[in-house]
């Protein structure tokens, strides 16, 4: 009895420890990868950049964070998860580090390469972590306050960002920022459980481990993601400039986006709570269609206006994340879980850098409200996609 309770103590203090460390990771890289739209107007300004080359500056950080993932995921295979996380940590924290050095637009790509490949650890590594520490349902709840920590960086970087440049020029605070990559690198190397490799289940056949359905469901999952990652990057890329040609601040703009984060934190929240009661495809259905609805309503509303609308824009812009990543455990076998992660970020990433890309050339072709009008276009094509995985989608 003594053994089973000590073992019991020793399983609650790893996941304590795993979701520890997940969520905190999480919250950091999530604040690197979004304080990038803070700077996006100072550097066009500095650089004399064009809305092309400023989407080239958020494609280069989430292309490299994008790329690299799989072989993250196969290193850690090698080295180990907690060794791997810590050194990505630190080398994203480095990137930014680097940024007094920085006196030109490659200089700045330069630090934005390496920043992105240190990131390219994060969601892979932690994301396996939380769902090896909590086994069966409980890891979709898990998996949920872990998405939610990543909401909670989003809202503190850029907004310390938006404070700090108002202080001090924009190098000095980027690496002020970029030193807490080193200390967290420190902490998770010290507090991150070790497990043992899990083996492979045996089977005669590729099946859905939770409803025992022949494979085939994680592909068109990867789509929706895919679609929604180009949707919500689009957005957050052209939503400074949209504000600026309101009249907003540099202040404001950062309020404006730790108000989009606000919303999107609660919206992971809120859109799981809704998930569990109306399923997974109505709630994608009533997040993506809101989605694009509000971003139409956004263009000819004031300024003021449009900051009461962003926070729930906000809940239906990141809602739909949380319920399509929680749900990537249940369609691959637990051996699994690593590269299915890691594939699975890579392509919703991926699509996530290159969609600023294509659409600042929207706008420099025609304006920043046209390539809005196609974001809110795009994010419709995820409906008649999830219709496709409603079926194992509900068995499991």
């Amino acid at each position: 009895m003594t053994a089973v309770l000590e073992r019991d103590a020793q399983t609650r203090g790893e996941e304590r420890r795993a979701i520890g460390v997940a969520s905190g990771a999480h919250a950091l890289h999530d604040g690197y990868t979004d304080l990038i739209y803070v700077m996006l107007p100072i550097w066009q300004a500095e650089f004399g950049l064009s809305y092309a080359a400023i989407g080239l500056l958020r494609g280069v950080f989430a292309g490299t964070m994008a790329g690299f993932q799989i072989p993250a995921g196969l290193l850690s295979e090698r080295l180990g998860a907690p060794l791997v996380l810590a050194a990505g940590t630190a080398l994203a924290g480095l990137g930014y580090c680097l940024a007094p050095f920085v006196g030109s637009y490659p200089a700045l790509i330069a630090i934005l390469l390496i920043a992105g490949l240190g990131a390219s650890t994060q969601h892979p590594l932690a994301s396996a972590l939380v769902a090896r520490a909590f086994a069966g349902p409980r890891s979709l709840s898990a998996l949920g306050t872990y998405n939610f920590a990543g909401d909670v960086g989003k809202m503190a970087l850029p907004a310390a960002a938006s404070l700090l440049v108002v202080m001090m020029p924009w190098r000095p605070s980027l690496a002020i920022l970029g030193a807490l990559g080193l200390v967290a690198a420190l902490a998770i190397l010290a507090l991150t459980p070790r497990y043992a490799p899990e083996s492979a289940a045996p089977a005669e056949k590729k099946t859905d481990i939770a409803s025992g359905q022949p494979t085939g469901g994680f592909p068109v999952l990867l789509s929706i993601g895919m679609v929604d990652s180009a949707t919500r990057m689009g957005f957050l890329t052209f939503l400074p400039f949209l504000l600026t040609a309101k009249g907003a601040s540099l202040p404001t703009i950062g309020l404006a986006l730790t108000l989009v984060f606000v919303g999107g934190a609660a919206g992971k929240l809120v859109c799981a709570w809704i998930g569990a009661r109306i399923g997974v495809v109505a709630t994608v259905w009533v997040t993506e269609g809101f989605t694009a609805l509000g971003i139409l309503a956004l263009l000819p509303l004031p300024l003021e206006f449009s900051l009461v609308l962003l926070p729930w824009i906000g809940v239906a812009l990141n809602g739909t994340s949380s319920v399509l990543y929680g749900s990537v455990p249940l369609m691959v076998a637990p051996e699994k879980r690593t590269r299915a992660f890691s594939v699975f970020y890579t392509g919703t990433i991926g699509s996530g850098a290159i969609a600023p890309i294509l659409y600042g050339l929207i706008g420099d072709a025609l304006s920043v409200p046209a390539a809005l009008v196609v974001v809110a276009a795009l994010v419709l094509a995820t409906l008649p996609l999830v219709l496709m995985i409603r079926r194992q989608v509900a068995a499991a």
